[in-house]
């Protein structure tokens, strides 16, 4: 670690040439004169090139040099055999010094360093989030695009401005109560464009009148907004009331005709067929829905064993 430096300087200017003093300035004899600045060499970047840590405007040498006490104190945290952590800590410290933003505690920087927590406590909900999806390398493409969309959709815009360590349970709920009150608006926006174009549908062509109505109502169309999607429309609801389960549905395909047509018809004309062996008199073992088909001809499970064949 490089040591650091405290300086005072001013903002006088030679009336002369008009440029600044700096450390020549013939006033800075006075100890009043000027204010005292901070400047601590860093760690290079990724990349190798060279930052510092700077800051001014302090008016006496005792508070600079405090100042360079606590930068030197954040940059010893981490040992000098880890360059990963040396790296975070001068993050940091230039984070601080190009925000202008007061260094972060001590104890609570060294906490969060050892703990492997972020040690910017100052980040937002909306670049945490950028970092968390960056590091998903291992979504599919799919998955990663549906995370991208819900973040840049919802999370971002209710709280994306957060601070991180300021996020509380208000803020989601606040987020969620948003949320609802943009679905009622979507549905009744898109109950409102349905309407009018079942409306525009229904008026015939032929008529003055009546291609007039039609152009205003294709305008009015125009200015609503489009048909969106709700949030949480293909969430499945939850059966009520007497509906059936899975069991009560499993030997009735067709009830699930609406659904699932092509099912329904399969197993109606496998019914329908093991009926037609059953009235043909056969003895072929019938099983699953056959046994239904026997039921409805007044038979138990095993009478077809004991029918006549024909002659």
């Amino acid at each position: 670690m490089k040591d650091g430096s405290t300086s005072r300087r001013c903002s006088c200017r030679n009336p002369a040439t008009g440029t600044a003093f700096g450390v020549k300035c013939p006033k800075l004899s006075n100890r009043r004169h000027g204010t005292w600045s901070v400047l601590q060499e860093l760690e290079p970047r990724q990349d190798g090139t060279r930052r510092r840590y700077r800051r001014s405007g302090f008016s006496s040498a005792t508070d600079a040099g405090e100042e360079l006490a606590k930068v030197r104190a954040l940059m010893a945290i981490p040992d000098k055999d880890d360059p990963a952590g040396q790296l975070a800590v001068n993050d940091l410290l230039e984070e601080c010094s190009r925000t202008k933003a007061p260094l972060p505690d001590y104890d609570e920087t060294r906490r969060r360093f050892l703990v492997g927590e972020t040690l910017n406590s100052r980040i937002t909900v909306g670049e945490w989030l950028d970092e968390w999806l960056e590091g998903r390398k291992r979504l599919r493409p799919t998955g990663l695009k549906r995370y991208g969309v819900d973040i840049r959709i919802h999370l971002k815009p209710h709280l994306g401005d957060i601070r991180l360590d300021k996020l509380r349970v208000g803020h989601i709920t606040k987020m969620f109560d948003s949320i609802n009150e943009a679905n009622i608006e979507i549905a009744e926006q898109n109950a409102q464009r349905k309407a009018a174009l079942e409306e525009l549908k229904a008026i015939p062509w032929k008529g003055v009148e009546n291609r007039a109505r039609r152009k205003w109502l294709k305008a009015a169309i125009d200015r609503m907004p489009p048909f969106r999607r709700i949030t949480g429309l293909n969430t499945p609801a939850p059966h009520q009331g007497n509906a059936p389960g899975r069991a009560e549905r499993r030997h009735r395909p067709a009830a699930d005709a609406e659904l699932q047509p092509r099912r329904a018809r399969r197993a109606a004309a496998r019914d329908q067929a093991k009926g037609s062996d059953l009235d043909r008199g056969t003895d072929r073992p019938l099983a699953g829905h056959g046994r239904e088909a026997l039921a409805r001809h007044g038979l138990d499970a095993g009478a077809h064993r004991h029918l006549p064949r024909p002659r």
